[in-house]
């Protein structure tokens, strides 16, 4: 698959992560919910800090975190683009950098994360986190990569035993 089709993934998901965000933005109050389903629900929660509210009383340093960590990514998922194989990690750093480029560009300008996606259960700890799809493409993407890793067919792998085959025979002769 060509290079730009995971580029394009990317772009079309950052832009529906921002687009969701600009409609719960528009049409919910802070803390307003819109019941979609028994379990999932919109809602408006700004979030200053990273997952979980952790270090939200230190934004800066979220945004350089979020920064750092998203251009380190992106250079990672820039480099596997460059190679043939690699179809599904190349996906799951296609969903992973639309996830943290959605969301560090709502720190810097929005200064917090729009998250609005909720889920009722009867733990009100789970009932109470919200996300938005850039969290749920960070999760998928991560996983997907996690994955292919676990099961890919390694070439250099294969080579090398084949290589150590040889030169345990021609030592044997």
């Amino acid at each position: 698959m060509k290079r730009r089709w995971f580029l394009g993934e990317s772009a079309v998901l950052f832009g529906a992560d921002q687009l969701m965000k600009t409609y719960v933005e528009q049409n919910l109050d802070k803390g307003e919910e819109k019941k979609l389903t028994e379990r999932i629900v919109l809602r408006r929660v700004h979030n200053k800090g990273m997952c979980l509210n952790l270090l939200d009383r230190e934004p800066d340093l979220v945004k350089y975190l979020s920064v750092f960590s998203a251009a380190i990514l992106t250079l990672i998922y820039g480099i596997s683009l460059t190679r043939r194989k690699g179809f599904w990690r190349k996906k799951g750093l296609a969903l992973m950098a639309a996830g943290a480029w959605s969301n560090t560009f709502d720190r810097y300008v929005r200064g917090h994360v729009v998250d609005y996606i909720g889920f009722r259960c009867e733990n009100k700890r789970v009932s109470d986190v919200t996300y938005n799809l850039g969290d749920f493409f960070l999760a998928a993407g991560g996983l997907t990569a996690l994955l292919s890793s676990l099961f890919r067919k390694d070439g250099m792998k294969e080579k090398e035993n084949r290589g150590e085959r040889k030169d345990k025979n021609q030592e044997e002769d």
